[in-house]
């Protein structure tokens, strides 16, 4: 069953995969299937490997002609429901579609062993899966309390800021950081200023850098404090902008990070 309900089943392991989501192309090259994903969006960029893959286009409402013009067995997609009618439309043409949730770290092994028992090689996935939750376990128990408070704005307007159902939200956890908004279940919401500015961040997370988005110099930005005194951190890199296996580099990373800025 796939993260929608929908029980998906193949007469023989996947050969001909399109990918339709960053975080699942990246998980299959890591499980060994990077030959047979022969259709990618043009958002996955992780491996070097997958830019020799040829690009459908995009993941969300994705151009089935184009998904179909590849032939595949399987076609992974991002869990949602705007990509049923999408679903509905392979189906219809024969091609199985298997929706799969990569929100939370926790999705990473558990869609890893999805993806092996339909790649035929449910040991590899399992032995990969149970190193990366081996991998978060020995974080959670290193993390050290008491760290920055950081607010991470995804979009300036109107202003949304990272939630608790956020992978990200869980990277500044595990890399000893306060999530200002973890009281928020869901993986992004949108607020006003005014209330970024009363949660008091002490930094402000940004993708990127060294250089700041231009609209963190409007002048309606300056009742942040943090953004008033340019407190910023900077995450560097595509591990941030997904989960997957190499969450554990974000991780560390982030924690290097935040301990140097948190300090001055």
């Amino acid at each position: 069953m796939d993260a929608l309900g929908r029980r998906v089943t193949l007469e023989r392991p996947a050969q001909r995969i399109v990918s339709l989501a960053p975080a699942t192309t990246e998980l299959l090259f890591a499980l060994g299937a990077g030959p047979r994903v022969v259709g990618r969006t043009r958002w996955c960029d992780y491996p070097a490997e997958v830019s020799t893959v040829p690009s459908v286009g995009d993941g969300l409402n994705p151009n089935i002609e184009a998904v179909a013009a590849q032939k595949p067995d399987l076609v992974v997609m991002y869990a949602t429901a705007a990509n049923g009618p999408a679903v509905e439309q392979l189906a219809r043409l024969g091609i199985a579609a298997i929706n799969v949730p990569m929100d939370k770290l926790a999705d990473v092994s558990r869609s890893a062993r999805l993806l092996g028992v339909l790649l035929g090689d449910s040991a590899r996935a399992d032995s990969i899966a149970t190193r990366f939750d081996s991998s978060l376990t020995a974080l959670r128990a290193a993390r050290v309390a008491g760290g920055p408070g950081v607010t991470m704005v995804v979009w300036d307007n109107p202003p949304m800021v990272i939630g608790a159902g956020s992978f990200m939200s869980e990277i500044v956890e595990l890399a000893g950081g306060r999530n200002a908004f973890a009281d928020l279940p869901q993986p992004s919401a949108t607020v006003n200023i005014e209330t970024i500015a009363a949660r008091k961040p002490d930094l402000m997370l940004v993708h990127g850098g060294p250089a700041l988005p231009a609209w963190w110099s409007k002048p309606e930005w300056r009742a942040v404090p943090a953004v008033r005194e340019r407190r910023f951190a900077f995450m560097h890199g595509s591990e941030f902008e997904r989960p997957s296996l190499r969450a554990t580099d974000a991780v560390r990373a982030l924690a290097a990070e935040l301990k140097e800025k948190g300090s001055r």
